[in-house]
């Protein structure tokens, strides 16, 4: 399948084991992936805060160029961009008076031609039946699927169906061999950008993440947003120190979680960025024969 790719500014920064790990497994998810030529920063982070205008200026050029260049889905791996782009394309398309102003902006045509889609779309619809039978490990471990706030929120803007309990991460992961917990924390705010500003308030939302995972078995987190392992994993030093509590408690990509079934080692999956040790490990589908006595043994 071929399909655009906009990285966007943390896949190539804070988040580069998720672009590791994205491209690591494409090729065995037969999924082309083409980056749009000329891609900007999407603006995430600040601009729709300090100004409307730029906030969908800097999206809807994103936009365009993947129109110019005859692309009719873009993935956007980060959840923080997935949102911008996902809230600007709904918003021009609403009010042709502001997809009119923007357009000048940028000093380029708008169309509605280009589809944005997240990882979660993408992998539930490439990881097939087929593609299935063809990994050769299982990840037997019991995760807690963490979705955050970005991927399912306004849901009429991000299509999402069950905003309060998605599911699509969890089926996923079952499609690896992994067992997912029921809690109610999936969808709870980690802090997002209020990681620099405020990292006591990170450090209080992500404790009671962690803490509720914890208390419920998981093994490990599993994320599909740079901005939720940022907080939960960069900022454990943080959480701990406003919990009084320890957490040993990794955090991993699902593409990371599915590089490992797929048999690639960690190292190609970025997992060595990671500030807090991942111990889990995939295992052969098949379980190993043990070796032969020889003769006379």
């Amino acid at each position: 399948m071929k399909m655009g790719l906009y990285p966007g500014c943390s896949l190539e920064g804070s988040a580069r084991e998720y672009a590791e790990s994205l491209r690591a497994i494409a090729p065995l998810l037969n999924l082309d992936l083409r980056e749009v030529e000329g891609w900007n920063c999407c603006g995430a982070s600040s601009a729709h805060i300090i100004d409307h205008a730029v906030s969908l200026a800097l999206p809807a050029r994103i936009l365009a160029q993947a129109v110019k260049q005859e692309m009719d889905e873009v993935l956007v791996p980060c959840a923080a961009c997935f949102n911008r782009l996902a809230s600007a394309k709904h918003e021009l398309a609403a009010d042709p008076g502001v997809r009119e102003e923007v357009s000048a902006m940028i000093g380029m045509n708008l169309d509605d031609n280009t589809e944005i889609r997240n990882i979660l779309e993408v992998l539930d619809k490439v990881l097939t039946p087929d593609i299935i039978k063809s990994i050769p490990n299982t990840f037997p471990h019991k995760v807690a699927c963490y979705y955050g706030c970005l991927l399912v929120r306004p849901p009429d803007v991000v299509r999402s169906d069950k905003p309060e309990d998605p599911v699509v991460m969890d089926g996923l992961m079952k499609k690896i061999g992994a067992t997912t917990i029921d809690w109610g924390m999936k969808t709870e705010c980690c802090g997002a950008s209020l990681s620099i500003p405020r990292t006591d308030i990170v450090g209080i939302l992500c404790g009671r993440i962690l803490e509720d995972a914890f208390i419920r078995g998981a093994e490990a987190i599993v994320v599909a947003c740079p901005m939720c392992h940022s907080n939960l994993d960069m900022r454990r030093s943080e959480v701990e120190r406003t919990t009084g509590k320890k957490f040993s408690l990794p955090v991993i990509y699902i593409t990371q979680a599915i590089g490992l079934a797929f048999g690639l080692s960690p190292d190609v999956l970025g997992i060595q960025r990671h500030f807090v040790r991942m111990g889990l490990e995939a295992r052969n589908k098949v379980p190993q024969k043990p070796l032969a006595k020889e003769a006379g043994s």
